[in-house]
């Protein structure tokens, strides 16, 4: 499915990573959701995990924001309306569900059949428990 989106968001909390050379990449992402999980205690509102400022492909360092749409308030991040994405919904009730989701799409890159645009990628963390992966593709 391809969509086109524009939001506002407000970020809580970010990190600097890369998937392969950074050893402590599983810690800083999971001390990343803990840190940001503090301040949205009580919280129902949609839950993101922005991937962004790549250095290349995903491979390379990249950064990991935590946000959350904001009404009316200032945005830290703006992710504009002329990406288009792919989205790839996560297996409800899968405990490695993004893990295995990202997995795939990592070797569809690999085979040539999802050309990623490196811009702005997001997790969607919806509050009934659902989530979808949104990859931006080149135009």
């Amino acid at each position: 499915m391809k969509g086109m989106i524009r939001m506002k968001l407000t970020i809580i909390n970010s990190t600097r990573t890369n998937n392969f050379s950074d050893d402590l990449m599983l810690e800083k992402i999971t001390d990343l959701w803990k840190s940001a999980s503090h301040s949205l205690v009580g919280d129902e509102n949609t839950k993101y995990g922005i991937y962004h400022n790549y250095e290349s492909d995903y491979k390379g360092d990249y950064s990991l924001s935590i946000g959350i749409e904001c009404d009316g308030e200032e945005p830290t991040l703006v992710i504009p309306q002329n990406e288009k994405y792919v989205i790839f919904n996560v297996e409800p009730g899968d405990e490695q569900g993004v893990f295995n989701t990202w997995t795939d799409i990592w070797a569809q890159e690999e085979e040539g059949t999802l050309k990623r645009a490196y811009t702005y990628d997001f997790e969607k963390y919806d509050p009934k428990g659902e989530i979808a992966i949104y990859i931006a593709i080149k135009q």
